[in-house]
């Protein structure tokens, strides 16, 4: 497989969602079990196309944006085959002007430590995407530190998932996933005790966007995403952080497919969020972050 290097022209793109779903292959393979499928669509309302990567790919070229994408490597706890990053990030190669393919390792695997190594060093993912609850997975445990320590020596970031999901909602007792492995606040002492691991927490962290920030306040190597909510539905408090003492480390983000960016640019309109920290929420934070200026 060819390995993935970013050629961004960051003058002709106006944005980066860092939150962009695969949720299938080009085989027809899905990220999830059908159940879970089901239950994800009817909780946010839509039975839209699940797209792959190369018609991602053509969207975001038609919106002047650049898009990070990955899937979520669940399969010990789901037991559902996972969609393969390697291939993901492979795929990206011919659409590196505008995909930035981000890893996914289930933390379950005793391979786990060099899957992320591989996935580095032989395929150039530029970070990796972890789903707590989705996962199975107390990310606050010390067991899981050298994952940790191997993506903050790889020098790129680490994406979870925080707050309320979709993903099991509605089924008897929730498919058996539990909320509180995503609060923000297992995540403190992972920022704590690896200062150069970038990470973001993903989303309104809904009920617990207050931990969000307070983690986001007191530890400078996290990071808040505004993807999985439109923003009429933000906080008010988390509105108030991105105009103010967050607004260098808050991103764009969407959850595409489940929530495209058309709607949730013409969402922000209608809130309070300053027109003059777009610029950097859309893209200028992420440039730093992604370490995308040359």
């Amino acid at each position: 497989m060819a390995r993935y290097e970013p050629a961004i022209d960051l003058a002709a793109i106006e944005a980066i969602d860092v939150h962009v779903h695969i949720e299938v292959d080009d085989h027809g393979h899905a990220s999830l079990p059908p159940d879970l499928v089901e239950a994800a669509s009817r909780y946010f309302r839509t039975d839209g196309p699940r797209p792959e990567l190369a018609a991602i790919a053509s969207y975001y070229r038609e919106r002047r944006m650049a898009a990070v994408v990955f899937t979520v490597d669940a399969e010990i706890q789901l037991g559902h085959p996972t969609l393969d990053s390697a291939e993901i990030a492979s795929q990206a190669v011919d659409h590196a002007d505008v995909l930035i393919p981000f890893g996914s390792v289930d933390p379950h695997r005793p391979d786990a430590v060099e899957r992320i190594a591989r996935l580095v060093e032989d395929h150039g993912v530029r970070g990796f995407k972890l789903h707590p609850t989705v996962q199975g997975f107390d990310p606050s445990d010390e067991r899981w530190y050298p994952m940790y320590a191997a993506i903050q020596d790889a020098g790129v970031p680490a994406l979870f998932h925080t707050g309320q999901t979709g993903i099991g909602a509605g089924l008897p007792g929730g498919r058996g996933l539990r909320l509180a492995l995503s609060n923000p606040m297992l995540l403190d002492g992972v920022a704590a005790d690896f200062p150069d691991l970038q990470i973001i927490m993903a989303h309104p962290s809904v009920p617990w966007q207050d931990e969000a920030l307070a983690v986001a306040t007191h530890k400078h190597n996290t990071w808040i995403d505004l993807s999985g909510w439109s923003p009429r539905y933000f906080p008010e408090s988390l509105v108030r952080a991105a105009n103010s003492y967050l607004k260098d480390r808050v991103l764009f983000g969407t959850d595409f497919p489940l929530l495209t960016p058309d709607r949730w640019l013409d969402d922000v309109q209608r809130t309070a969020l300053k027109p003059e920290r777009l610029g950097a929420i859309l893209k200028d934070n992420a440039v730093r972050l992604l370490g995308l200026a040359t």
